[in-house]
């Protein structure tokens, strides 16, 4: 019997090796009690492109909490600044096995509202 973060890691393992097939950008996700972090990586898997999370200043002058969906929503929209800047636009999404609600959900929507495909 699996507990959760094994459940997790399982099924993070299966959507990683299905994004390393499509050889696609993606957008990894990393959600602890406290923050949330989004990272833009390499198609190879070896380069980080653009990063942000809830321990930045410019996202923590914002937001005073960083483990709730309004911090969440501010990282999305930061992620999806600098990987603009970078000249990334189509991502593949990667939650890392959590479920796609709460401040997944939100930093998702908040990184489509401010122009990340995915």
């Amino acid at each position: 019997m699996l507990n959760k973060n094994e459940s997790r890691l399982r099924r993070s393992r299966k959507t990683r090796a299905r994004i390393a097939n499509q050889k696609s950008i993606r957008l990894a996700i990393h959600r602890t009690n406290q923050h949330i972090y989004a990272q833009v990586i390499s198609a190879d898997g070896g380069t980080i492109i653009a990063s942000a999370s809830t321990l930045e200043a410019e996202v923590r002058s914002v937001v005073g909490n960083g483990g709730n969906a309004a911090a969440a929503s501010a990282v999305g929209k930061r992620i999806a600044e600098k990987a603009k800047t970078a000249g990334v636009t189509a991502v593949a999404f990667d939650r890392s096995g959590n479920k796609y609600h709460g401040r997944i959900k939100a930093l998702a929507d908040a990184a489509r509202e401010h122009g990340l495909q995915f």
